[in-house]
């Protein structure tokens, strides 16, 4: 289908559903379908962005001013996965227990405030990653509309520009808890560190940005063109300082350079 028509087919789609929460992260994805959404004739939207220690503040901050920005009605609700033992162990079903708690609250929330469908931002192309949420989704009845028309991470890119949405060339940002090997316990502490950690390397201009944590080890993935800005030693010597002061007895950068969702390798 001709990607004008598989949007046409998602305002269609949107529109027979009349009232909607949106899961909703700022990023490309959630984006997009909360402005199709928006364009959509709905009788009603909420987007709904969940506040935990897995979410960069500066994340919400620019959720918050996004959803302003298209004009829709926008929401908080706190979740609490470090509570799930299933989470905070990090199985490599992390995800699922993570989503299954967002999922839960929204459709809770859709229940008493009598919206008909929760919606979140997965596309075409999340069917072939390892994505144990999508369980989560499909056992709380959430809809993914992007994925039903067959929409692509590409694609959706693409048609961001063309309305133009800030977000079309938005780097992917998931969650803190993507930061840990399966198998080592996740920690609020822990959480904060790779949260301050990013947010000092990304004065650097950086494009794509990962701090890996292995315990005593940060593990700095930058895209392999960019591995050269720290070849200079004053900011090599900052980064060190920064990292260890941290809490990380060891700083390293991956020669491999960023690979999204490299902790599935194994």
């Amino acid at each position: 289908m001709p990607l004008n028509g598989k949007f046409s087919k998602l305002k269609e789609t949107l529109r027979q559903m009349e009232s909607v929460i949106i899961a909703y992260s700022g990023g490309v994805d959630s984006t997009f379908l909360l402005k199709a959404a928006s364009m959509s004739n709905l009788k009603q939207i909420l987007a709904v962005t969940a506040d935990s220690e897995s979410l960069p503040k500066n994340d919400l901050l620019i959720a918050k001013q996004m959803v302003s920005s298209l004009n829709v009605s926008h929401r908080t609700i706190k979740t609490e996965e470090l509570g799930n033992e299933n989470f905070s162990n990090n199985s490599p079903q992390r995800c699922y227990y993570c989503k299954k708690e967002l999922f839960c609250k929204l459709k809770a929330l859709a229940l008493k405030e009598g919206f008909s469908y929760v919606l979140d931002g997965t596309n075409a192309d999340d069917a072939n990653d390892y994505r144990p949420g999508r369980n989560a989704a499909l056992e709380t009845g959430i809809r993914s509309p992007l994925f039903e028309v067959g929409l692509s991470k590409n694609e959706i890119r693409e048609l961001s520009r063309e309305i133009g949405l800030p977000t079309w060339d938005k780097p992917a940002s998931p969650c803190l808890a993507s930061r840990f090997p399966y198998g080592q316990r996740i920690t609020a502490e822990d959480l904060k560190k790779i949260e301050e950690s990013e947010r000092f390397l990304k004065r650097f201009g950086l494009k794509e940005l990962r701090v890996r944590h292995h315990g005593d080890i940060a593990r700095i993935e930058v895209m392999p063109e960019e591995i050269s800005i720290f070849a200079n030693k004053e900011r090599r010597a900052e980064t060190v300082s920064f990292l260890k002061s941290m809490g990380f007895k060891y700083v390293t950068i991956d020669l491999q350079g960023f690979r999204s969702g490299n902790l599935n390798e194994k």
